[in-house]
């Protein structure tokens, strides 16, 4: 009796022990802590998708953003806020020196945001890559997603007789001043500057909750005492693709399709400058297909525009429909895998994503052409080139018995024959059951229309249509 009536009260024991420690566990939160400390870019916004949906999958409590940037692209930073904004788990931002540009719109959507001294808020005036000023067109819709940002940030609403007047947490006019010089707010920012805050000038205008010299501090001054840090460290494939999705690596690897491919066309047989090409093409498509930016038919669309090319190229030469439509279905198919459409639904797709990239694909494809223009001698001289082993060293002199041309075109001179295929105006023809290539001579001619040789000319034959 005495030994049940002990396994009794150790298994009470056990289990209040066990209630209380699981009630301790319980009471620890779960602090998700993503890096924003480069410039704002598609990586960002990437990575920003990856880290919510993590902390969103571990159940986490709060997501802290710990920030030292001096801007970057308006558009990566606008999905980034919107993703804040919509965010069930609240988010903080702790500004460890800068938040400038596009970093003070993200922190500004965050719930909370803490400041290290010496930090600085503002200067988010929109300017170009060489630091020089945007047209109104782009202010003005920065300072329209800063003002909806700090209103979203409204506290209660007083009623005052029939009007209706809401108090700001964060005001929506000094978040505007940090775009546009001209905003005057009296005590706070005159007409000639735009807007960047302190910490304590931050604090004052309600655009700080506090000051704090470490993430440790900042999670005491939200009242987080017991919590576990989980930080987003994004993978090595992750690494590798957000660095391809950059526009400028996208560029250069349309650049190497290019120059893959006019190369290969300036060598005999399979070599490896196509090898290049299809390194570059498959280093393209490839991270685009994986964040779900290139579908399988834009894919498919570049590939089928590169065949019509082909057969343009080597079936049927001169360059007529089916060089003309492969040339508009390669150059569909890489814009539109670096846009967010669905099929051609252009929905929700910000105009300056779709200026983006038709300007990557436009600037890589016409310095690809010139660079290949102007490296070709240079990479294949059989002096100095780097693939001078691929270039012929010794010259085929006629003396010693070498013979660039078929000679029996010589003879062809006033014979007829049929156009083999279309001649617009170089194509084939067929004379005496043999197959030469031609130029016509005068306009175009149709296949299977009677040719008759007028001339050859530099080992080319040059026909007309046969009278009669």
């Amino acid at each position: 009796m005495k030994l049940v009536l002990a396994v009794i009260i150790l298994s009470f024991g056990f289990l209040l022990n066990y209630t209380q420690i699981s009630a301790q566990d319980s009471s620890k939160k779960l602090v998700y802590k993503l890096n924003i400390k480069d410039n704002i870019m598609p990586k960002t916004w990437r990575d920003t998708q990856h880290a919510f949906a993590e902390a969103d999958s571990l159940g986490a409590d709060l997501i802290l953003i710990h920030m030292n940037t001096y801007g970057g692209t308006v558009l990566d930073a606008d999905s980034i806020r919107t993703k804040i904004l919509n965010s069930p788990i609240p988010v903080y931002v702790f500004i460890d020196n800068n938040a400038a540009s596009a970093g003070a719109l993200i922190s500004i959507a965050c719930d909370s945001i803490y400041m290290r001294k010496g930090a600085s808020i503002g200067a988010a005036t929109v300017v170009n890559q060489t630091g020089e000023k945007m047209p109104d067109k782009y202010q003005s819709y920065m300072r329209s997603i800063m003002r909806s940002t700090a209103e979203s940030h409204g506290g209660d609403t007083i009623i005052a007789g029939q009007d209706t007047t809401f108090h700001w947490f964060r005001d929506p006019k000094i978040a505007e001043a940090m775009v546009d010089e001209s905003v005057y707010i009296p005590g706070v920012i005159d007409s000639t500057k735009v807007l960047t805050l302190t910490p304590t000038e931050a604090m004052k205008y309600g655009f700080c909750e506090g000051i704090a010299e470490n993430v440790p501090q900042v999670l005491e001054k939200i009242g987080v005492e017991d919590y576990d840090i989980v930080e987003y460290t994004p993978s090595f494939i992750e690494k590798i693709i957000g660095f391809l999705v950059n526009p400028i690596v996208s560029g250069i690897l349309i650049m190497a399709i290019l120059g893959g491919i006019y190369f290969e066309l300036q060598t005999p047989g399979v070599g490896f400058p196509l090898v290049v090409a299809i390194i570059a093409a498959f280093a393209y498509f490839a991270p685009l297909y994986l964040e779900g930016l290139a579908a399988n038919w834009e894919i498919l669309l570049f590939i089928v525009g590169l065949i019509l090319i082909a057969i343009e190229i080597f079936v049927l030469p001169g360059f007529g429909i089916a060089g003309a439509v492969g040339t508009l279905f390669a150059f569909t198919g890489l814009v539109l895998s670096l846009i967010e459409n669905v099929v051609f639904d252009f929905d929700g797709v910000h105009p300056d994503k779709i200026m983006t990239a038709l300007a990557t694909v436009l600037i890589a494809l016409a310095g690809g052409f010139i660079l290949s223009l102007m490296l070709s001698k240079r990479i294949f001289s059989a002096e100095r080139g780097i693939f001078q082993n691929l270039s012929l060293h010794e010259i085929q002199d006629k003396e010693k018995g070498f013979v660039g041309v078929d000679s029996t075109i010589k003879t062809l001179k006033g014979k007829t024959g049929l156009a083999y295929t279309v001649l617009r105006p170089s194509g084939k023809v067929q004379i005496e059951g043999k197959i030469y290539d031609a130029v016509a001579n005068l306009g175009m001619i149709d296949r299977g229309e009677t040719i008759i040789v007028v001339r050859d000319e530099a080992a080319q034959l040059y026909v007309e249509k046969a009278e009669g």
